[in-house]
């Protein structure tokens, strides 16, 4: 009796193991992938292929997937990120890197809190970058997700070929479940285009270095348009259900000051008629809130395509620049 029950529980969990991963199968899609790597860019079909016999397939990784905090409310997805621990925590990374915070805003025009909170926001400075394997990250979602298939397998391919630029084991570099990495969490493509080297040592490393990771976070941005100096974001009120027809789909502005007033949205006196906007809806517990983004709220949508991203960044920002403030002056 004892002996079965061993034998069931060593089933039960050889079971258990091989829906939590499996190796890759070697499909059309796979085989395709190869191919494109070998004429393209050069690898060895051999290698490539005894590579991905050590890459494993994720079936949590798709249910993750299926499950984003974007699909959240407004006020749901705010408390994840205005908490006051993420917000003290900016403080002391503010406080810990002020030295390279400053270079890049001076360098870039990007303020040390909106750097600051993109990497609270993503990785809670640092705390939590991912335990997935990048390599298992993405070949789950390149070969066994449709959905989302052709972005993740040209995410793969630029993984392989930053590897191979960076010198670095493709079976080493640990992420997020989507496959992004380090304390800014760059997908492949946006570390080959964007990563810095702060220091000048050769190396651009995003998992370690906090100088790196800002010198990267701002460097994204100015290669986005960042306009230093601009606002990013206000509150505004409405007098009539007229400003509906302003709710539309994008994120980018699409209305200007004037067709905005013509809506009847209150919008600041000062603020010039051509002036492109974007009118936002957050949705509250009871009813919505107003918020009309500029072009670099714009911009902080490019990191992650999501007004409440955006959102919780920009709110973030301002959260932990009054309180870094506040003891700046209190130590004066």
């Amino acid at each position: 009796m004892f002996k079965l029950l061993i034998a069931s529980l060593f089933l039960l969990s050889t079971l258990i193991a091989s829906v939590a991963h499996a190796e890759i199968k070697k499909t059309a899609i796979v085989d395709k992938f190869i191919s494109k790597m070998v004429t393209e860019h050069h690898f060895e079909r051999r290698e490539l292929e005894k590579l991905f016999k050590s890459v494993d397939i994720k079936p949590k990784i798709i249910a993750a997937m299926q499950r984003p905090a974007e699909g959240m409310p407004w006020y749901k997805y705010r408390k994840i990120f205005l908490q006051d621990k993420r917000i003290k925590g900016g403080v002391k990374f503010w406080q810990e890197n002020q030295v390279s915070l400053a270079a890049m805003r001076k360098k870039h025009g990007v303020p040390e809190e909106i750097m600051v909170a993109i990497i609270g926001v993503e990785t809670l400075y640092g705390a939590r970058t991912g335990g997935y394997k990048v390599i298992n990250a993405l070949a789950t979602l390149g070969f066994e997700y449709p959905k989302r298939s052709q972005f993740f397998l040209s995410e793969l391919e630029h993984f392989l070929l930053l590897c191979r630029e960076e010198k670095m084991n493709p079976l080493k570099p640990v992420g997020s479940y989507a496959g992004a990495m380090g304390m800014p969490q760059f997908m492949p493509s946006s570390y080959r285009h964007y990563a810095a080297d702060f220091e000048g040592d050769g190396q651009r490393d995003i998992w370690h270095n906090p100088a790196d990771s800002i010198a990267s976070v701002a460097n994204y941005f100015a290669k986005h348009h960042w306009q230093p100096e601009q606002e990013i974001a206000f509150p505004v009120t409405a007098v009539s259900g007229l400003h509906k027809q302003a709710l539309t789909d994008g994120l980018k502005p699409d209305f200007n000051a004037a067709q905005l007033r013509a809506l009847r949205v209150q919008l600041p006196a000062e603020m010039l008629n051509n002036q492109p906007l974007k009118l936002f809806s957050f949705t509250q517990k009871k009813g919505y809130d107003l918020w009309v983004g500029l072009d670099n709220f714009y911009v902080i949508t490019r990191y992650n395509h999501s007004k409440l991203y955006a959102m919780a960044v920009f709110q973030l920002s301002k959260a932990i620049k009054k309180r870094y403030m506040a003891g700046h002056h209190a130590k004066n």
